[in-house]
Formats: structure tokens, C-alpha cells, sequence
């Protein structure tokens, strides 16, 4: 009876471990250095200073961090809801049955299986500002002068959030037609028999019966999008002057460029809160209960 009773903690301790290690320590370890002013490449700040909370107030005060925040809202509020919308679209599309629904699945998922370095590379071909795809469409439908995508201030930030939405909606794509396939067909054929149509059986039945699949693909997309910056490396660099520069890209050349250990550890701290206030503020909201009317 013992050994059965510590039997679930002997099973989760390895979990245990590894999460205590590799995300709760760094957690604490970031918190702690980020209340330290602590500069490798300056000879007087090369072991930690206590600064209390300046690194905070001063990142808030710089401009250049403000332009991050805001590149980095444009480029979640810019990506997240359309790719989940895309994907529930594309999955509702591939849950029939006809010849090669097989190849057309496979065709919309493929993209989320290249690595987004390769994925990247491969769009650079489309946003050449030569002979691109993009811009040969827009000489043929009469606009006059190649764009550069990449280089240009007002396009960067958009020509990194298309690859992302192009690589991204196929992965979700599977987890809406994972929850398309489990849904009982009983009510569908009641509501068909009541003359509702596809409008009304989609926001009545199917996205109800979908909140818990939605609030899971919502949640790793959202962070996901702070996560991938892959292609902002290979395609802008952070540029043209910082307007393609998100969260994740100024904490990596905060801390590997300028190696601003302290600054860095604040970023880090500012990027852990942000994704936990909107995990639990997504789980809190969809598991809010509904109203009881009676």
C-alpha cells in the first residue's frame, strides 16, 4: 500500500525536476540579476552592481524599447487572431471526405513542418525586390517600381508577419481538425432537420463545442509569436532602424551583442510576465461559467 501511495510522485518527479531546472530556477535566476547592473563589455561593471529597480524605469523611459513593445503588439495582434481564424477556416474546408482529401491536408500542413530559417529563405525569393514574386505580381497588375520588401520601413515588419502566418495556420490547421472529427454528427443532422445553415450551425454548435480546442490554440500561438525570431534573422536583422525589432530579437542583442547581462535579465523578467498574464487571463476568461439563469 505504500509504495502505491508514493507511486504518483515517484512518476512526476522526473517532470518535476526537469521543469524545476530548466524554467523555474531561470525564472528566479533572472528575476534576481535583473535588479543588477551588470555589463561584460565595461570593465567597471563586469561583476553585478546592485541598481534596484533602474533597469525597469530606465527601459520604460527608452524610446527604443517603446518602439519594441509596439512592433511586437502590431506583430501579435497582426498574426495571432488571423492565423487561428485561418486555420479553423482551412480545417472546416479539409473536414470532408472526397478523392485526395489526403494531398490537400498534407499540402496545408507541410509549411509548419520546415524550420522557419528555411522557411524564411525560401520567401526571400518572393520578396526580392528585383524579380520577387511579389513584386512581378505587382507589375502585372500596373504598380510601377519594385518594392523592397525587407528594407523598406513601412513593409519589414508585414513581410515577417505573412511568413509567419504562412508557416503557422497549417500547425494549428491539425488541432481544429482534430476537435472537427470528435464532434458528435447527431447534432448536426437535428440542426439540419430545424433548417439552420452553415452560418448559424458554425457560431451555434461547432464554436461552442470548440471553446477548450480554441482556448489551447490561442494560447501557444500567442506564445509563439514572441517566440519565433528566426526569420526577422535571416530576412531583417531587427531593421530597416528597428521597425522589424519585436521582444525576443532585443533581448537576444541586449544580451548577446551588447552583453547587458542586467538590462537583458529585465527583458527576460517583462517577457515571462507578459505571456503568464495572458495565459491565465485566457484560462481564467474560458473557464469563466455561464450565468445561471434558473
Amino acid at each position: 500500500m505504500k509504495q502505491k501511495k508514493y507511486l504518483p510522485y515517484v512518476l512526476i518527479l522526473p517532470t518535476f525536476i526537469f521543469v524545476t531546472v530548466f524554467t523555474v530556477w531561470p525564472t528566479f535566476l533572472s528575476l534576481y540579476k535583473s535588479f543588477f547592473k551588470q555589463r561584460l563589455n565595461i570593465a567597471r561593471f563586469r561583476e553585478p552592481v546592485f541598481y534596484g529597480i533602474k533597469n525597469y524605469t530606465q527601459l520604460f523611459q527608452n524610446p527604443e524599447f517603446i518602439n519594441v513593445l509596439k512592433n511586437t503588439l502590431i506583430y501579435v495582434l497582426g498574426t495571432v487572431p488571423l492565423t487561428v481564424l485561418a486555420a479553423f477556416i482551412f480545417a472546416q474546408m479539409l473536414n470532408n471526405k472526397f478523392k485526395g482529401i489526403g494531398y490537400f491536408r498534407l499540402a496545408f500542413f507541410h509549411p509548419s513542418i520546415i524550420p522557419m530559417v528555411s522557411a524564411a529563405t525560401i520567401w526571400m525569393f518572393f520578396l526580392t525586390p528585383d524579380y520577387g514574386l511579389f513584386n512581378s505580381a505587382l507589375t502585372f497588375l500596373g504598380y510601377s517600381g519594385p518594392q523592397n520588401w525587407t528594407a523598406n520601413p513601412n513593409l519589414a515588419l508585414f513581410a515577417v508577419m505573412i511568413i509567419a502566418f504562412w508557416k503557422n495556420a497549417g500547425y494549428y490547421m491539425i488541432f481544429y481538425l482534430a476537435g472537427l472529427q470528435n464532434l458528435p454528427t447527431n447534432i448536426y443532422e437535428a440542426a439540419r432537420l430545424d433548417g439552420a445553415g452553415y452560418l448559424r450551425t458554425t457560431f451555434a454548435i461547432t464554436l461552442p463545442l470548440l471553446k477548450r480546442s480554441t482556448l489551447f490554440i490561442s494560447t501557444i500561438a500567442f506564445i509563439s509569436a514572441f517566440q519565433t525570431i528566426d526569420h526577422i534573422f535571416v530576412l531583417t536583422k531587427g531593421g530597416p532602424s528597428g521597425r522589424s525589432t519585436v521582444l525576443l530579437y532585443y533581448l537576444w542583442q541586449t544580451r548577446f551583442e551588447n552583453l547587458n547581462i542586467g538590462k537583458a535579465s529585465t527583458i527576460t523578467v517583462i517577457l515571462i510576465v507578459t505571456l503568464l498574464a495572458f495565459t491565465l487571463s485566457n484560462i481564467m476568461l474560458s473557464e469563466k461559467k455561464e450565468p445561471n439563469n434558473e
